[in-house]
């Protein structure tokens, strides 16, 4: 695509005494062999990329270029590919993505070497910086700041759950008298992670049946001394079983005279605002919350609109705000400099919260297990380098519904492997190694992460930051 000699940059790139600026590229979006070619190579040969520790589908090099504007494109497996997050211009060359490098501080020693690369030096490195957070984060005050958030907030406050409501669609809901083993495969053949529960008796919707009720259903029967037997999941109902979860301790509350009480299902109205339902979702805990329509006498008659998630209202941010997004500096600042999620400052440092992965060889009992107890929606599944190969998340369970597997295997004896291959095989477009989950760096600005987030394309929306990060 590209002939040696030709050049769209400075012609002193190379010179020897010009002042040399060190910039890391960086592509993130996968591949087996990336490199990267520019004006400042005279579109030449292209340059090895190397994978970043801990993060194999994100690849980088660094380059000390002169300053002034430069072009550059990666070479992605045979194919000459851009990066449509980054600025990018249509030139000579097809589309190209666009830098342009500062004049350095008066203090910075010129650099008499020219141009070099290297792979091996760490993504979260705070000189070499990606070129797109070499200016600007700094510079915000904490007025802007919180201007910014004051601007978020009164969105969130003045917009209602109508915004979430998509033009055409379909709510799916159990009646709490279905039995378990059916509803397990309900959610399993419509692909739900989670599914409202109607009382047709109290004529009004009472809870959620979520993957997480499955995995304790599960782990229930592989524990010795059980009450909850194969034969008795054949014709055990949802009722029967929300009772019998208040049994196990879990996620109960006492009312005064000691005994379990159920907690009330969190809800809320068409009328209510973005903000309230995010609140709902943060206190409860929650990771949906049906929007129910209700009328008649005291609310009588109640009509299932949605499942409302953070997702949602992370998208309807990211679409308010899509074209001035410049103008709120909350939005451009790094991930890494407002702490969100399990934050690790540095790869191999501890932190107050463990920071929980596991390796496919691990069972599947200690995945759930896992899952349960650190309240996580999903775990990273790394290999012995600690780099990510997949997820595996709560919604996985559902796979175990396809042959009756969960009926056939033992927790223990499964690993984490095995099961998520047994999930391939009952979706193929999600397999092992595959687009799961989404993945960015720490130097990502907050807008990024949020529309990432907002449109995970996985079951489970989790973000992973070079494998410091860890949202669930």
């Amino acid at each position: 695509m590209y002939n040696s000699g030709l050049n769209t940059g400075h012609e002193n790139s190379g010179v020897v005494g010009s002042i040399l600026v060190p910039v890391r590229f960086i592509w993130p979006n996968g591949g087996r062999r990336v490199s990267l070619s520019g004006s400042f190579t005279r579109w030449s040969e292209p340059m090895p990329m190397s994978p970043s520790e801990g993060c194999p589908a994100v690849f980088q090099i660094i380059c000390r270029l002169p300053p002034g504007h430069h072009q550059y494109k990666f070479y992605v497996d045979g194919e000459w590919r851009h990066d449509e997050n980054q600025p990018h211009v249509s030139g000579n060359y097809g589309v190209v993505n666009c830098v342009y490098i500062a004049v350095p501080q008066p203090d910075m020693v010129p650099n008499t070497i020219s141009p070099e690369t290297s792979g091996n030096m760490e993504v979260d490195d705070v000189v070499m910086r990606p070129w797109y957070l070499q200016e600007g984060f700094a510079q915000y005050s904490e007025a802007d700041l919180q201007l910014s958030r004051d601007r978020i907030s009164s969105f969130l406050s003045t917009h209602t759950v109508y915004e979430l409501l998509p033009d055409s669609g379909k709510v799916t809901a159990l009646d709490v008298n279905l039995a378990v083993k059916q509803a397990f495969h309900v959610l399993y053949e419509q692909g739900l992670p989670m599914v409202p529960l109607w009382d047709d008796f109290k004529g009004r919707f009472v809870g959620v049946l979520s993957a997480l009720d499955f995995i304790l259903i599960l782990r229930e029967l592989g524990t010795n001394g059980s009450n909850l037997t194969e034969e008795e999941l054949e014709t055990h109902t949802i009722s029967a079983w929300k009772v019998g979860k208040l049994q196990l301790n879990l996620k109960r509350q006492m009312d005064g005279n000691g005994r379990p009480c159920p907690r009330p299902l969190v809800q809320a109205g068409p009328y209510d605002s973005l903000k309230e339902v995010a609140l709902k979702i943060l206190q409860n805990k929650v990771a949906t919350v049906p929007i129910i329509h209700s009328t008649g006498p005291a609310g009588s008659c109640q009509e299932i609109l949605y499942l409302a998630s953070l997702s949602d209202i992370l998208k309807c941010i990211c679409r308010h705000f899509k074209h001035s997004s410049s103008s709120l500096p909350i939005l451009q600042q790094p991930v890494s400099s407002i702490q969100l999620g399990t934050w690790v400052p540095r790869i191999g440092e501890a932190n107050g919260r463990p920071f929980a992965m596991l390796r496919p060889t691990a069972s599947l009992g200690s995945a759930l297990a896992l899952l349960v107890q650190a309240d996580v929606s999903s775990i990273p599944i790394v290999d012995d380098n600690d780099s990510l190969l997949d997820i595996y998340s709560r919604s996985d369970i559902t796979a175990l519904a396809k042959d009756k597997a969960y009926a056939q295997i033992h927790l223990d004896e499964m690993n984490i492997h095995q099961a998520l291959q047994l999930g391939q095989d009952a979706n193929p477009s999600l397999g092992f190694n595959g687009q799961r989950c989404q993945m960015c760096l720490r130097s990502d600005p907050l807008h990024k992460v949020m529309e990432r987030l907002a449109n995970p394309g996985t079951l489970c929306p989790s973000i992973f930051c070079c494998m410091t990060k860890y949202t669930s």
